[in-house]
């Protein structure tokens, strides 16, 4: 028998039917009859809001009046995916909603689909924000999110005759949004430009200009908590009025310039800044929302105070970075403290420091972002002020620490000469209590080679948080199929909030019977993602094929080009009888990937992904044996569709570049078995599910930094292995070009004499371990039981587990009372 212990739904089908109605009258001014499908997830939509408005009132009351400290989690980015399911689950009305939506002659499925999912993040680091706000929520700990509205989100992606990416505006709130509530009342001032002059021995900054940052807040519902936290994310408003007399003189750019310059804040995220321009904007979007999030958590935590005691803040709140992105916070709370609230430098230090914590989500050292000095000047005069004289006064606490110069120097928060520049990683270092890495790898690798020299100094402000991923979103509401038979081997569904009770699946590997409903699982999957890609996509998937997954942001270091040229190399083989056709085991590749609208190398290589699949899916030599599709604007929605039917998930970054990842846990939970490098969370992974139920190939880190040292020579390994040879040849001949042979030359040249990510010197071992692959492929009753394992001892990698280890070692706080 099964124990249930999901939320207890506060209404029954009758009064759910009867609230849709109510919204539908009242809200909406329209009758049943009347209402189509998006009628319906509105009006459902704000019917559920209602039930989270008493718990989200309580929780944010029990937050200012309690002793128990907040969690800011300042970031960039927050995907958030649809949230009508999601509140659904949380608030146990699931079955409710379904039933009075049928109630009303609707399909369930319809009315869901009716939600435009927000683009508000480009990837992981997005999804990770959204994992931990909801697993700060389902822990009862009180949060804040802090973040931006971008009115178009990052872009959706189509993809031209050619197969190149274009670019469009994400209309995400073209249509009625039922979730965010806008508060004027509560907007905050955010400045820019002028001067700094003094004033009575004070430095008073005279900004040039200002915008209103009026916040829109998303309820954030925990399971089974009962507390509701709240994502505040802010959207820029012009303070200046419409000039009617030049509008009227038909100058009609003019009379809306202001409002066109404010509001360009919070249109995008990520503005393309190979431009002076696109850096001014995104600088100007960073501090839009630390500034008016710092000042929203003083109103908050102090209502009706004008002059609080701010020495009590860190008790009140700790600000997470989620990246660099937020890192400018730590000068504007420095002004907050010193300009607006008189403390001596010292003390509003301590209170900084004490404050802020920086989470690095990179190895690499383009992605540290580093601002020009002169152009944080001309925006923020009073910060580059104060960052110069956090820069001194760290400088001369180095001294103290350490005679090497050379080191004191290369720790420089602003660097010398003619041009200096701000380190923002480095200002967050000094800056914050705590620096952590996100996987056990990535946060060595953070202190032995990135922040070698902090570290070696501040060794205790390092540590390690494993990411981890929502079960709720990832499992139960993607992979409903799998959540079922999950909770009828376990006898309960208590795992969704304690996903490692998931071990409790480990001896059911060995049950034939269990076994043979996990693929029953897996195929049902398959097949409701082919019916799923026919109906939005218009591609044919085959189920009785291996479905192969490969889905991440497009970057060099993520190595799609290894996974296409390893197909290519397949398909030639086919081509010329190296492999019998009927020997092949039947495979369906999929690619899910955005590239940044400016990086040429990332655009195309989807290029040469989608003409690689065009040439294969029509060539009837390998039909039914070779498919290769690139559904477009991969997004959260896509991904609970497609990562429950991957059997095979690729996971092939250069060792010591990727941070963790999240999609390999995301596909590991779901049941798929992983091919991969020792990069990132891999190695956990592949720890926890063990070396069995892994497929290991390429480099280690220091084999990786020995060939650096060496001189890398990627010609030498196109010699050296035929297939790859084959696969590049093909590639420059004009083989997925109509013949044109400069399309890819780029690409082909880079491979041949940089290459700097090593995708050549590590093909051979990637193309041999396929073999493995399907030969363990063909024996489904052994790769189901290693699918199951991987479910069973990745428990570990639930978000749950890495908010907990945030509250132990980094912001020492927890659940309200």
């Amino acid at each position: 028998m099964t124990e249930q212990t999901a939320p207890k739904s506060p209404v029954t089908t009758e009064q759910f039917t009867n609230e849709i109605k109510e919204q539908l009258k009242y809200a909406q001014g329209i009758t049943v009859e009347q209402a189509t499908d998006a009628d319906i997830y509105v009006a459902a939509s704000l019917a559920v809001r209602r039930h989270l408005v008493d718990s989200w009132a309580t929780t944010q009351k029990d937050m200012v009046n309690g002793s128990t400290k907040a969690v800011g989690y300042l970031s960039a980015e927050f995907l958030m995916g649809k949230q009508l399911r999601n509140a659904l689950l949380n608030l146990g009305m699931l079955a409710e909603f379904d039933d009075a939506v049928k109630a009303l002659g609707h399909d369930p499925q319809l009315v869901v689909d009716s939600e435009y999912e927000p683009g508000l993040g480009n990837g992981g680091l997005g999804r990770l924000a959204a994992c931990f706000i909801d697993s700060l929520a389902s822990l009862g700990v009180p949060a804040f999110g802090y973040g931006i509205q971008y009115k178009y989100g990052i872009f959706k992606q189509e993809f031209d005759a050619e197969g190149k990416q274009v670019e469009r505006p994400d209309y995400w709130l073209a249509n009625e949004e039922p979730w965010g509530h806008i508060d004027y009342n509560r907007s905050q001032k955010v400045n820019f430009g002028g001067q700094v002059v003094e004033e009575d021995g004070k430095k008073v900054w005279k900004p040039a200009w200002s915008v209103r940052a009026v916040p829109v807040d998303y309820m954030v519902p925990g399971y089974k908590s009962g507390r509701v936290n709240t994502l505040r994310l802010w959207s820029a408003k012009s303070y200046d009025e419409f000039d009617l007399l030049t509008f009227n003189k038909s100058e009609y750019l003019d009379a809306v310039k202001p409002q066109v310059e404010a509001e360009n804040i919070s249109k995008i995220l990520y503005p393309e800044d190979s431009t002076p321009q696109g850096k001014r904007l995104r600088l100007e979007q960073q501090y839009f929302f630390v500034a008016a999030s710092i000042h929203d958590a003083i109103r908050v935590f102090y209502p009706g105070q004008d002059k609080p005691d701010l020495t009590t803040f860190p008790n009140k709140i700790t600000f997470q970075l989620n990246d660099t992105h937020p890192v400018i916070g730590i000068p504007e709370l420095m002004r907050v403290l010193i300009d607006e609230y008189g403390y001596d430098w010292d003390t509003a230090w301590d209170i900084t420091t004490k404050t802020f914590n920086y989470t690095c989500h990179t190895l690499l050292p383009e992605a540290l972002e580093v601002w020009p000095a002169r152009l944080i000047g001309e925006l923020l005069p009073r910060h580059l002020e104060i960052i110069n004289e956090i820069n001194d006064h760290f400088l001369e606490e180095l001294k103290g620490l350490t005679r090497d110069k050379e080191r004191i120097n290369r720790m420089r928060i602003v660097t010398e000469g003619d041009d200096p520049q701000v380190r923002m990683a480095y200002l967050a270092t000094a800056g914050g209590s705590h620096v952590n890495g996100v996987a056990e790898l990535h946060s060595q690798l953070l202190k032995d080679v990135t922040l070698r020299d902090f570290s070696d100094l501040f060794p205790k402000k390092f540590t390690n948080v494993t990411n981890g991923v929502t079960p709720r979103r990832f499992i139960r509401l993607a992979n409903p199929r799998l959540s079922n038979l999950i909770t009828e081997g376990l006898g309960t569904d208590k795992w969704l909030s304690d996903l490692d009770l998931l071990q409790g699946l480990v001896p059911l590997a060995d049950d034939p019977e269990f076994v043979k409903k996990f693929a029953e699982v897996k195929h049902a999957n398959k097949v409701a993602f082919a019916n799923f890609a026919k109906d939005r996509y218009g591609f044919e998937a085959n189920p009785d094929t291996m479905f192969n997954t490969m889905v991440k942001r497009l970057h060099e270091y993520k190595r799609q080009s290894l996974k296409i040229l390893a197909l290519i190399a397949r398909y030639a083989a086919i081509k010329n009888g190296t492999i019998n056709v009927d020997d092949v085991l039947p495979r369906t590749v999929f690619f899910g990937a955005k590239a940044a609208p400016g990086y040429y190398m990332a655009k195309l290589t989807i290029q040469l992904i989608n003409n690689v699949a065009r040439v294969v899916n029509n060539d009837p030599d390998v039909k039914g044996k070779l498919a290769v599709h690139f559904p477009a604007n991969y997004n959260v929605r896509l991904a609970q569709h497609l990562i429950p039917a991957t059997e095979l998930d690729e996971q092939i970054s250069q060792a010591g570049k990727e941070a963790s990842g999240t999609g390999n846990m995301k596909f590991a939970l779901n049941g798929a078995l992983t091919v991969g490098t020792l990069d990132g969370a891999n190695v956990e992974i592949r720890e926890k599910v063990g070396a069995d139920n892994f497929f290991l190939f390429g480099m280690t880190v220091d084999e990786v930094e020995d060939l650096y040292e060496k001189g890398y020579d990627p010609a030498k390994y196109y010699e050296a292995d035929p297939r790859l040879k084959m696969a590049i040849d093909m590639i420059s001949n004009g083989a997925f070009s109509d013949g044109d042979r400069n399309t890819y030359a780029p690409l082909v040249a880079d491979w041949l004499t940089k290459d700097y990510f090593m995708t050549l010197a590590d093909f051979t071992s990637y193309a041999d371990i396929q073999y493995e692959i399907e030969d363990l492929y063909r024996d489904q009753d052994a790769w189901n039981r290693k699918a199951i394992l991987n479910v069973a001892n990745t428990g570990y990698f639930s978000s749950d587990r890495s908010i907990e280890d945030y509250l132990e070692r980094i912001w020492h706080t927890g659940p309200l009372a």
